[in-house]
C-alpha cells in the first residue's frame, strides 16, 4: 500500500483528478502510479480493428507522457511511476488496486445504462469492486472556502463505520474539520414520532462518531442529522466540501446493485470529489481508523495481486503489462 493509484482516460484526460491525486500522494509521502488501459480490439474488420487499437496505443501513451509532465510542474520532488497495460480499463484498476492506499479517477458523465454495460465504463465498475477507497473527482474539491471541511455519510452500517475511520484520519492529514451528516428518510407512518426519531438518531450518530475526538483531537466534528432523502441531503451538503465520504455497503451481483443506490446516486449529483470506502478486509475491524503511511515509498516487484473479490486463488492480472517494443521508463521515472 506504498502509491497513490491514478487512472489515466486517453479519450478524455481529467486534470482535477490528476491534481488531487498529486496532491494526496504529497500529503501521505507515496508514490504515485499512472496508469492507462488500452483495451483489447474487437472482432470484425480485422485491419480496421488493429489500426484503432494502434491510434488508441498512440493516444495513451501521449497522455500518460502529458500527465507525468503536469504532476512534475506540480510537485517536483513526487514519485512517479507510468504504466501503460493492455486490458478492459476498470478490470486492469481493480487488479492493480489490490496494492494501492487509494485509487483515483475522473468521470466521463456516461449514461447510466453506458456506467454498467459498456466496456469504457470505468466508475461504477470500479467504485462497486475496488478493494481499496476509490476517489472519483468529477469536480475538483471546494479549496477555497474556509474552514475546510470533509462530509462523512453515516448510518451504522459496518460500511458507514469504515467510512468514519478513513474520514477522521483523512481530515486529520488535511487539518480540515469533519462533518458527519445523518439522513432520516421520511417515514411512510403517518403517526410517525418525530421527536422521538430525531433524538433516537442523534444518539445513534453519537455512538458511532464515539472515539474519533480523543483518536484525533486535532480534528474538530459537528454532527447532524437531516430528514430527507440521502441523495439529495448529502449532495447539499458537498457543496462546500473537500469530499465527501461514503461507505459501500451494496450486496447485489452486477456492479450498480454492489455499489448501492446511495452512492450510485452520489457519484452523479455531488459537487465535489466522492471517495467510496469499501468494507474492510478479512482481518481488519471497521472500526479502526485509516492510517496514511508517510514513510518514503520503494519501487519493488510486485506480486500477483489476489482475487478482491475473494471469489478464487490468486490470479495474474487481467491485462498485460507494455509490450516487448514498448517504450521504457521516462527519464524521471524511478524505475529508469
Amino acid at each position: 500500500m506504498n502509491e497513490i493509484l491514478l487512472g489515466i482516460d486517453p479519450r478524455e484526460q481529467s486534470i482535477p483528478a490528476l491534481v488531487w491525486a498529486a496532491d494526496e500522494a504529497e500529503r501521505r509521502g507515496l508514490a504515485l502510479r499512472l496508469v492507462v488501459a488500452v483495451p483489447p480490439a474487437h472482432e470484425g474488420l480485422r485491419y480496421d480493428a488493429l489500426a484503432h487499437q494502434s491510434a488508441l496505443r498512440l493516444r495513451a501513451e501521449s497522455a500518460i507522457a502529458d500527465a507525468e509532465d503536469l504532476v512534475r510542474e506540480l510537485h517536483g520532488g513526487l514519485r512517479i511511476v507510468t504504466e501503460r497495460v493492455n486490458g478492459v480499463p476498470a478490470t486492469v484498476l481493480r487488479d492493480l488496486a489490490a496494492h494501492a492506499a487509494l485509487v483515483v479517477v475522473g468521470s466521463r458523465r456516461l449514461g447510466r445504462a453506458a456506467e454498467v454495460f459498456s466496456e469504457n465504463s470505468v466508475v461504477v465498475p470500479l467504485t462497486a469492486r475496488a478493494p481499496c477507497p476509490v476517489v472519483v473527482v468529477r469536480v475538483p474539491e471546494h479549496t477555497a472556502v474556509r474552514p475546510p471541511t470533509l462530509v462523512v455519510g453515516v448510518d451504522g452500517s459496518p460500511s458507514s463505520q469504515a467510512a468514519v475511520a478513513f474520514a477522521a484520519a483523512e481530515a486529520s492529514l488535511r487539518e480540515a474539520r469533519l462533518r458527519a451528516v445523518w439522513v432520516w428518510p421520511p417515514s411512510l407512518l403517518a403517526h410517525d414520532d418525530l421527536d422521538e426519531g430525531l433524538a433516537e438518531r442523534r444518539r445513534l450518530l453519537a455512538e458511532s462518531m464515539a472515539g474519533w475526538t480523543e483518536k484525533y483531537p486535532d480534528v474538530a466534528v459537528s454532527q447532524e442529522v437531516l430528514r430527507g432523502h440521502p441523495v439529495e441531503q448529502l449532495a447539499l451538503a458537498s457543496q462546500e466540501s473537500l469530499a465527501l465520504i461514503v461507505g459501500r455497503r451494496g450486496r447485489g451481483g452486477y456492479s450498480a446493485m454492489r455499489l448501492g443506490s446511495t452512492v450510485h446516486g452520489l457519484l452523479h449529483r455531488a459537487m465535489c470529489p466522492v471517495i467510496t470506502v469499501p468494507f474492510p478486509r478479512r482481518g481488519e475491524r471497521p472500526g479502526d481508523p485509516a492510517r496514511a503511511d508517510r514513510s518514503p515509498s520503494r519501487t519493488t516487484d510486485r506480486p500477483l495481486p489476489v482475487d478482491p473479490l475473494g471469489t478464487g486463488p490468486p490470479q495474474p492480472p487481467r491485462g498485460t503489462v507494455g509490450r516487448e517494443d514498448a517504450p521504457g521508463p521516462s527519464a524521471g521515472s524511478p524505475e529508469r
